[in-house]
């Protein structure tokens, strides 16, 4: 028995959701969500909450079950609120800024780097944080994966992107000749 897909799933007011066969569309102030459900487990609206259960007693379909439910989940959250995954960047030199869908970043190397933002994400820049924001959880935690990835942080400066909750541990460097 799933602990997790077992729970219902909480519809908000401003979402609405719209299941035909086995595609569920979420739409909420945030944009429209779309995913297919697996054949193993079935997703059925009780008044103002959603339910999913395992066709089976197959190990796919126990599988199945919870993170179907939790993908739902997700996709009412996100656009409902919404997902922000927020990136610092430290060293000297280094820049960021937004115009229009498009990332600039200035980072040390010897070109800039202009990253074009996926339909249905923006960002945000306010000193050294970069705010990524979207209504797709998986979508969101991708970008942000991928600005990190322009330069990871090193450990013996700090310098780099990191995630504002990573925490990166300090290495000494060279201790210098001994006498």
């Amino acid at each position: 028995m799933s602990r997790i897909g077992k729970l219902p799933i909480k519809i908000e007011n401003d979402v609405k959701v719209n299941l035909e066969s086995n595609r569920l569309v979420v739409s909420g102030k945030n944009g429209s969500l779309t995913i297919d459900i697996h054949d193993s487990v079935t997703v059925a609206a009780q008044g103002d909450e959603l339910v999913v259960a395992p066709k089976s007693d197959e190990k796919i379909s126990q599988s199945m079950w919870g993170t179907t439910r939790t993908l739902i989940s997700n996709m009412v959250h996100g656009v409902s609120k919404g997902f922000t995954r927020d990136l610092e960047f430290n060293g000297v030199g280094y820049k960021a800024s937004v115009s229009g869908s498009t990332l600039n970043l200035s980072l040390g190397y010897s070109h800039p780097i202009a990253y074009e933002l996926p339909e249905g994400i923006s960002a945000k820049v306010a000193k050294n944080v970069i705010s990524i924001s979207g209504a797709d959880k998986a979508l969101v935690g991708f970008v942000a994966a991928k600005v990190r990835s322009f330069r990871k942080p090193e450990p013996y400066k700090g310098k780099g992107i990191k995630y504002t909750d990573e925490v990166i541990i300090r290495k000494a460097g060279k201790s210098g000749a001994k006498k």
